[in-house]
């Protein structure tokens, strides 16, 4: 779906990848804009690939990226918008004997802060993720909730325009996802984010747009409320996980094999 004089913040035009003989992504079309927006799809969809191409890792076999206004072509168009982006993987590495500080340091590092700004960085990314009294804790001393949250720490460092999360709650308690829902809300109202998910109560509650992908194709584009609207019975006006969850199953059918009270 199209808002009329609004600039996206990313957008793939015909993106086509494939794996060999795997079509990851077919001719896919998809805009993001400001606050958050929700990827959708069962496993093999060709999420976790649209998001690579978002975040410059690859690029598309067909079609064309743009990353903030600027089109992603050759080493000068991924330099010019790499170091804008922030990247939560669904499952990322660290060296587990640095502390939290070190880590979040070392990424600004990477995404070339400026020294004389890494340390007050650093400091504001882990104090959006509430853990600056973790500072000298070491990694691997870490909770699994508390490691999500340094991830993000990570990926805010350089305080990007476009932040993207695969699976961001995955393996989280309800109680640990209910904190990551208020988390991701408050970075919508910062950044253009981008959300892989396969959880539907975290696309109702934080997600203003959504994109479903099937079998490598975009299968809808529009509102939480117009996906919700798709469902037999359901107006829109109910946004909820079993709404979303009911819109979703509408859209993709019931074969994907990938039902259930919160996994769509």
């Amino acid at each position: 779906m199209t808002t009329t004089g609004v600039t996206p913040v990313a957008s793939v035009e015909g993106a086509t990848v494939r794996y060999r003989t795997v079509v990851a992504l077919d001719g896919v079309h998809a805009e993001f804009r400001s606050g958050t927006t929700a990827l959708l799809g069962p496993n093999g969809a060709g999420k976790t690939t649209l998001l690579s191409l978002l975040s410059t890792a690859r690029r598309p076999d067909e079609g064309t990226v743009t990353l903030l206004g600027e089109p992603v072509r050759g080493r000068a168009g991924v330099r010019a918008v790499r170091e804008r982006v922030g990247v939560l993987p669904q499952s990322f590495g660290y060296y587990p004997r640095f502390t939290l500080q070190e880590f979040v340091e070392y990424a600004a590092w990477l995404r070339k802060v400026p020294a004389g700004q890494r340390r007050d960085r650093v400091r504001e990314a882990l104090h959006l993720v509430e853990l600056e009294k973790y500072a000298d804790r070491r990694m691997s001393a870490l909770s699994g909730g508390m490691l999500r949250r340094a991830g993000i720490a990570q990926a805010v460092v350089n305080r990007p325009d476009l932040v993207l999360l695969d699976e961001p709650t995955v393996g989280l308690d309800p109680a640990q996802r209910v904190g990551f829902r208020t988390l991701i809300k408050d970075l919508g109202e910062r950044s253009a984010v981008v959300l892989s998910t396969h959880l539907a109560e975290d696309v109702a509650h934080v997600c203003e747009r959504i994109h479903v992908l099937l079998e490598g194709r975009a299968r809808f584009s529009g509102t939480a409320a117009e996906l919700c609207g798709r469902a037999p019975g359901h107006d829109g006006t109910a946004l909820d996980g079993p709404a979303v969850e009911a819109g979703y199953l509408a859209v993709v059918g019931q074969g994907t094999g990938e039902q259930g009270s919160e996994r769509p």
